[in-house]
């Protein structure tokens, strides 16, 4: 079916994270994912769905540094999760006062902006909008019980659909990195979106095995700058004109990729194979 030509983690959501070329995966994810997130004082979740208010975080870059998560911040000094003056900075950097945590609340609230574009929210959800201090019209929801993760654990991009949505959008950048997958995998000659079709398959990456659960909807997330990557509208624009697919109950939405759910654990690692299982 494909091979894995990347791997990404994210140890700070929506902070930019580092590519590796071996990871191991637990029934949580890819160790190290997400781990932590940034809270401000009304409880909301740090995401950068939500741009005005978040946007900065994408300035950040987060790593695992000797088994503790390291934020790089913008002017490229590194600090270690729990320091306070990490807390200090990020405070100046976004403009309000925040912290970093490893310890997802129960009423913690996830803001989305609502694109303009058809398939960028649930239309029940639309309905629901309001604008908030920022001018920006946003939805508020929350993120899967316990975790930082917005629903699947594994996120899996594939190339076959990369080059679809090149051929359509010619002038975009589609850069993997902007959709910030966990695991990319080369699918050579297959056709796009063919991971529509693996809804409730197994897959056997490496050593760990996987379970397809649904397509993945996008936000606003791969418009926006990430590190040398410009900020490019048309991404999203192009994703919701050519494939908007339905997603559980939540209607047709703009997807690119699908979620994962861990069944094995086990070694991931470039270059190795992905096949499916019965």
């Amino acid at each position: 079916m494909g091979t894995v030509t990347a791997l990404w983690r994210y140890p700070v959501k929506s902070m930019l994270g580092e590519a590796l070329e071996s990871v191991g995966v637990t029934h949580a994810g890819l160790s190290g994912d997400r781990t932590h997130a940034v809270l401000d004082e009304t409880g909301a979740i740090g995401s950068a769905k939500h741009p005005r208010k978040w946007g900065r975080l994408l300035d950040c870059r987060s790593r695992v540094s000797g088994g503790r998560v390291e934020v790089e911040l913008p002017d490229g000094v590194a600090l270690a999760a729990g320091d306070h003056e990490l807390d200090v900075q990020l405070t100046k950097l976004l403009g309000r006062q925040v912290r970093l945590t490893d310890s997802a609340p129960a009423d913690s609230a996830l803001e989305r902006a609502v694109p303009e574009y058809e398939g960028g929210v649930p239309d029940a959800l639309r309905a629901t909008a309001s604008v908030d201090g920022t001018g920006e019209e946003i939805t508020t929801g929350r993120v899967a019980a316990g975790t930082f993760f917005d629903f699947g654990r594994v996120h899996l991009l594939t190339t076959s659909s990369l080059a679809r949505l090149r051929s359509v959008c010619p002038d975009g950048d589609f850069d993997p990195r902007r959709f910030r997958p966990n695991v990319v995998v080369d699918t050579g000659d297959e056709p796009a979106f063919a991971e529509d079709g693996w809804q409730g398959n197994r897959l056997r990456v490496g050593e760990a095995l996987f379970s397809v659960l649904v397509p993945t909807p996008r936000c606003v997330v791969p418009t926006l700058r990430h590190d040398e990557l410009p900020p490019d509208p048309r991404i999203m624009r192009a994703t919701a004109r050519e494939h908007r697919v339905p997603v559980l109950d939540l209607g047709r939405l703009a997807c690119l990729g699908v979620y994962l759910e861990v069944l094995e654990p086990g070694t991931v690692r470039v270059g190795d194979p992905m096949t499916r299982e019965d």
